[in-house]
């Protein structure tokens, strides 16, 4: 049994639903109104025969326990199997006793935090001397935040006095060494220990997961500097490689895919405050690169840099856009995939004054948000004299090429030539010259895709730099309060053989795919002509193959990630699967291709996807025919299991009109492919 296995096994989906959304129980069936989008009339329906859960109103999406926990949590599906492991005592990754002694050095850090966190949370709203009584007076009227925004942030208060926290965390038990170590108190020159935060409000910075890895802390003195005081770099905290705010806004940036990116962690709670949940903070002068693959690609297609109104914010958003656009030129060969866009605040206000005084104002401005060549090229000409010379035009032009020449669209290349050329009475024909050798230097400069495996033995080491970093591996997030499974039977049922067939199927399926990736287009295609002309058909029962074909979780990520793969033209397919694959499904990969590559199975690590269709291509096999047959059998299923779903909601009393003509829209896609097989299977 596989480790993802094993956890489904353990747990059972209406217990871990039910923690987050109100399930009713309807016959055989559990429902409630979908988590995932407005409505009134329940359209989310979880099955515990099959352990899955789906939405048969606007999301038409569905899935197993892993789906639920990656769309509800926003969670990659990695981080999905280690947190649910966790909850149900399943081991994902073996820890060495390094890594293991690490874990627990870091688990004592973040018990510190957390532990001064609610403590200076509880400081701050009990309010028992004057100091405090000040800071909330403070933080109330002066800041604008709500009794609620203080909770949900847990934003605090550090009494004066050198050493209060010190003495704390002394008399729970923390050695001296681990409390400087988490940056909340410092040693000087002569030895002596003391808080490094006094009198000052205090804000807890949080990674991406939740757990709090430093803080931010506000001057209440107008005398006392800074005025913003942060941790210093620790184990945890490194200002450069966090987001404020992410862990509250990664929902609704996945759901949006959008992110806006503001300057400080003011700016983003009060972003925050007024509903506008999808804005996180890069603490710093300028966005990083370790800051921006936190959004791109997993959960942003557009990013927005909203930072303050004056000079230094101006250069730090130059800087963050010269950021984006190497960072971006390192996975995308100098093509921005992310639509890059930058807010201008009127006024000259921070985002913190504007979304204090007129919130309402933020929606449109955001929409507003210009692209950001319409900007560079603003900012950029702005500062040329009526009559500049040639050269300081030309010096322009050459600037911000490279950034005018980032873009997917050929189109907008030429526009954004077309608008440079007016700013700068330069012709376009010139433009475009220079254009050209600055592609050619880039060309030669881009990193080349790994070439096509020979008929040799050796294959080429992958190159894992350019491996998105998974998700932190440390066991120290407290484990989630799910409940066993009800006494008398297991979380979940023993899976029948047609289930195994099923699953059976699916790994066939993708192990063709995977050896030769040509073959989608070959599948899809073969959808295409069963649609004919009818609309509703290929964009609904008979669309192009993909995720929700599967129902094993691991296939269901690997299915996306091939299908996203032939959404770009920079990589090719599987080598784009290989590169943004996280490291827990390489054992899927290993099992699920063990019988067409035994004797490859060592060199899994070493160029396995870039040279697998090379190498299995010599075997004399009608691919075609096989994959459509395949794909059509797995097309089958999928139906078979919502027309299921279907009829059992009508024998419940859940009848309506929409599900109607979804079953009678099944119904003939089915029809369609048994025609299909058959005729398949008459031509052998």
């Amino acid at each position: 049994m596989s480790v993802i296995d094993e956890v489904k096994s353990k747990l059972d989906i209406i217990t871990y639903i039910q923690q987050f959304v109100p399930l009713k129980k309807a016959g055989r069936h559990y429902k409630a109104c979908c988590p995932f989008h407005a409505e009134r009339t329940p359209s989310f329906v979880v099955n515990p025969d099959t352990q899955s859960w789906r939405c048969f109103g606007a999301c038409a999406e569905g899935g197993d326990v892993f789906g639920f926990a990656m769309k509800f949590h926003g969670w990659s599906f990695g981080e999905a199997l280690r947190e649910l492991g966790k909850s149900v005592g399943v081991e994902v990754e073996r820890q060495t006793p390094q890594q293991q002694q690490r874990s627990e050095r870091l688990d004592t850090l973040r018990g510190i935090l957390n532990t001064l966190a609610e403590e200076y949370h509880r400081f701050l709203i009990e309010a028992k001397d004057p100091d405090a009584a000040a800071a909330l007076k403070y933080t109330r009227e002066k800041r604008g935040f709500s009794d609620d925004t203080v909770r949900g942030f847990k934003i605090g208060y550090a009494p004066p006095g050198w050493q209060n926290a010190l003495n704390l965390l002394k008399q729970l038990g923390y050695r001296e060494d681990d409390i400087i170590e988490s940056g909340i108190a410092t040693r000087n020159e002569q030895g002596r220990v003391y808080d490094r935060f006094r009198h000052r409000l205090m804000i807890p910075i949080r990674d991406d997961r939740g757990r709090v890895v430093g803080f931010g802390a506000r001057a209440l003195d107008a005398d006392d500097t800074p005025k913003y005081l942060n941790s210093p770099q620790t184990p945890l905290f490194d200002k450069s490689r966090l987001l404020f705010g992410l862990d509250a806004a990664r929902r609704s940036i996945r759901d949006s895919k959008t992110a806006v990116i503001v300057e400080g962690y003011m700016d983003a709670i009060q972003a925050h405050q007024a509903g506008y949940t999808n804005v996180v903070a890069q603490m710093g002068t300028a966005l990083t690169e370790t800051q921006l693959k936190l959004l791109v690609p997993a959960l942003a297609e557009k990013i927005i840099l909203a930072l303050d109104a004056d000079a230094a914010g101006q250069n730090a958003t130059r800087r963050s856009l010269e950021v984006a656009r190497q960072t971006l030129r390192e996975g995308y060969s100098g093509r921005l995939s992310v639509d890059m866009r930058v807010l201008q605040i009127p006024d000259a206000k921070d985002p913190d004054d504007l979304l204090r005084e007129t919130p309402e104002r933020w929606q449109g401005l955001v929409a507003a948000a210009l692209p950001i060549t319409d900007y560079v090229i603003e900012q950029e000409t702005a500062a040329l004299p009526p009559q500049a010379t040639v050269q300081e035009r030309e010096g322009v032009a050459r600037r911000l090429l490279p950034l005018l020449l980032a873009s997917e669209n050929n189109l907008y290349t030429k526009e954004n030539l077309q608008k440079l050329s007016v700013k700068l009475r330069i012709t376009e024909r010139d433009l475009l010259a220079w254009a050209q050798e600055q592609e050619k230097i880039s060309a030669v400069k881009a990193p080349r895709a790994a070439p096509a495996a020979d008929s040799g033995p050796d294959f080429p080491p992958l190159n894992y730099d350019a491996l998105d970093a998974p998700p932190p591996t440390d066991d120290d997030l407290a484990p989630l309060k799910i409940a066993p499974a009800a006494p008398g039977r297991a979380a979940a049922p023993v899976r029948p053989a047609a289930a195994r067939r099923e699953v059976a199927l699916e790994a066939s399926c993708l192990r063709m795919l995977l050896r030769d990736p040509d073959l989608l287009y070959q599948v899809n295609r073969k959808f295409r002509e069963l649609a004919g002309n009818q609309a509703r058909l290929l964009a609904g029962p008979l669309c192009d193959l993909n995720m929700e074909d599967f129902s094993h979780s691991a296939y269901r990520v690997l299915m996306r990630l091939l299908t996203d793969a032939f959404q770009q033209h920079d990589l090719e397919p599987l080598h784009y699967v290989e590169v943004h694959m996280e490291d827990v499904l390489w054992p899927e990969v290993e099992t699920l291709l063990v019988d067409e590559i035994d004797g490859l199975r060592p060199r899994l690590r070493h160029g396995l996807l870039l040279d697998l269709a090379a190498q299995l291509k010599r075997a004399e096999i009608s691919a075609y025919d096989e994959a459509v047959e395949k794909a059509l059998r797995l097309r089958k299923e999928r139906l078979a299991r919502q027309i299921d779903d279907i009829f059992f909601l009508k024998l419940e009393g859940g009848d309506a009109p929409q599900q109607q003509e979804m079953l009678m829209l099944y119904l003939k896609a089915r029809g369609l492919i048994e025609v299909e097989l058959q005729h398949a299977t008459m031509n052998r």
